[in-house]
């Protein structure tokens, strides 16, 4: 699985968790659908013509109809934004694998986790409103648009936070660890923040990469490493800038750039604190808050969703005045959605997203210097945002149309495996006699067992390699040694025309997509051929053994 973000969508329908009892917030009126039973009453409240429930917010659970979690072997975790459904995961579905992150991430993750528990914990509400799922056909808009909300979840406790993190392994950049026997996983700087990867997922002959949260930028974390990336088989591609409408490069300039080397302060919030002027304070009940506290100031505040805590009170407090303004800079929330209850509003909302993941016009240049075989993308990126239509800019138009995806649908990334890599037992590598054939180069021929298991081939020393006879074949056929070793390319137009001397003069060719069949009318076969395999379909067991011999006639041999 590649990382388990947590949809925190549906918190917009439930009314904010205010630390301070919010006398605003108590006023509002209750809304009952006309065909609800009294149990409803109070578990929704009306705010400028939109409904929002009453109750402790829920989350969109990972959709668990699709994968049973219990068969994951690995998670992959590329950065701490990536990581908020975790619990919702790993506890209480038989989840019995590994996940792996890097440390940061880890520890942010931890926090961001933490916080979030914390926000809810501390503001109780007296009753959980459920009832009100019931009525969806009832409800006004957005509400009654809301996704499946009988499967939505409460937030998780923290001692679910470490029984998830419980099943973390940490790697650090670079580092190769092996998964499912045969798979080799592996974690590349991302240069999106701080602990931020991208991840390889290879065998020994095919490589997977996929693209996350990523930044091209030159920030605080790692840069990207783009080498580790080059020449995938498949590179899924994913998280691209959420705000592809508004530019943060310009924040990077060449004269913050120079205070770095000068040893001074490159952000003015870094000289800000130092001399006093920029203070902070974990809530408005802080010590020394309210000696500190003068206006006018700018103050930083609050979870992003505005839901929880001292974001209600300072909203509460400051939102009936024109000279304030409100500054939003999460690129993942409407801040629209966020301000709907606390309508009417007075004080100025201001859009400032910061997001320095990729945009499109990053990500198509990233994406030719790597030089993947195949692209997979999500379907929304093959068109431009819904509020800029004409803007054809903004979306990642590329040379080859790369395989789309979008949500709960299955999709067959096209690798097939053409090599294997196996093992000799060294009982087996004892008895080879090999034949130099150039000075580093040398030959021997096998005759062994394979032994398959959890994806792993081993060639084991058989006393004799057996041929099985043919269920329905005429007569027995007693167990043999091979007679040669055939090896090459089967070339099929010496197999028709070898197939003609033998009698068999009415075949059928049919070539699609590399596979060509073979079809012996009048005596109801069927030949397949591939690189990979061949197979001859009879219900003559005599005649399958001397198309075979055919066959092998076309193939050197020694």
């Amino acid at each position: 699985m590649l990382d388990c973000g947590l949809d925190m969508s549906s918190v917009s329908h439930f009314l904010p968790l205010p630390l301070v009892a919010s006398q605003r917030l108590s006023n509002l009126s209750t809304w009952v659908p006309r065909d609800a039973d009294s149990q409803l009453e109070g578990e929704l409240k009306e705010c400028m013509n939109r409904i929002f429930v009453d109750s402790p917010p829920e989350f969109v659970p990972p959709t668990s109809g699709l994968v049973d979690f219990s068969e994951v072997d690995a998670i992959m975790v590329s950065n701490y934004h990536s990581m908020l459904a975790l619990p919702f995961i790993t506890n209480g579905t038989g989840f019995k694998g590994v996940v792996f992150m890097t440390e940061p991430t880890m520890q942010i993750g931890r926090l961001f986790m933490e916080e979030l528990v914390e926000y809810i914990e501390r503001t109780p509400k007296a009753r959980h409103a459920y009832r009100w799922k019931h009525y969806l056909r009832s409800l006004p808009t957005p509400l009654s648009d809301a996704k499946a909300p009988k499967t939505w979840q409460p937030a998780y406790s923290l001692k679910a936070i470490s029984a998830a993190l419980s099943h973390v392994q940490i790697l650090a950049y670079n580092e190769k660890v092996d998964i499912c026997g045969a798979l080799k996983v592996t974690a590349v700087s991302s240069g999106f923040c701080l602990g931020s990867c991208n991840w390889l997922i290879c065998s020994e002959h095919e490589k997977l990469a996929y693209l996350s949260g990523s930044s091209t930028l030159t920030t605080h974390p790692r840069p990207i490493d783009q080498s580790s990336l080059k020449n995938a088989d498949v590179l899924i591609m994913t998280a691209l800038n959420h705000t592809p409408m508004y530019n943060p490069d310009s924040m990077l300039s060449s004269s913050k750039e120079g205070k770095v080397y000068s040893l001074d302060d490159p952000f003015p919030h870094a000289h800000l604190t130092r001399h006093g002027r920029l203070k902070p304070f974990k809530s408005l009940h802080a010590e020394g808050f309210s000696s500190e506290y003068r206006q006018p100031c700018i103050v930083f505040c609050g979870h992003p969703s505005l839901r929880f805590g001292d974001a209600v009170h300072f909203i509460d407090m400051w939102g009936n005045n024109p000279q304030n303004a409100i500054l939003f800079t999460e690129p993942e929330f409407e801040f629209v959605e966020a301000l709907a209850p606390y309508q009417p509003l007075v004080m100025r909302p201001v859009y400032c997203p910061i997001d320095t993941s990729l945009d499109f016009t990053q990500a198509r240049k990233l994406i030719n210097e790597l030089k993947p075989a195949k692209m997979v993308v999500p379907e929304v990126y093959l068109k431009p945002p819904a509020n800029a239509p004409h803007r054809t800019d903004l979306i990642l138009n590329l040379e080859e149309t790369p395989l789309t995806y979008s949500e709960c649908q299955l999709l067959s990334l096209g690798i097939h495996r053409r090599m294997e890599s196996m093992s000799l037992t060294q009982e087996l590598a004892l008895s080879l006699n090999p034949s130099t054939i150039r000075p580093g180069l040398n030959t021997a021929t096998i005759t062994a067992a394979l032994h398959v298991q959890d994806n792993k081939y081993v060639l084991k020393k058989a006393d004799e390699f057996l041929f099985q006879p043919v269920e329905d074949s005429d007569e027995e056929t007693p167990n043999k040694l091979p007679r040669c070793y055939p090896y090459g390319n089967l070339n099929v137009d010496d197999l028709v025309q070898r197939l003609a001397q033998a009698g068999l003069t009415d075949a059928r060719v049919e070539e699609l997509h590399g596979v060509y069949i073979i079809t012996l009318a009048n005596e109801d076969v069927i030949i397949k051929i591939s690189d990979a395999s061949t197979h001859i379909i009879s219900g003559n067991g005599k005649l399958r053994e001397k198309l075979r011999d055919i066959l092998l006639e076309c193939l050197g041999s020694f």
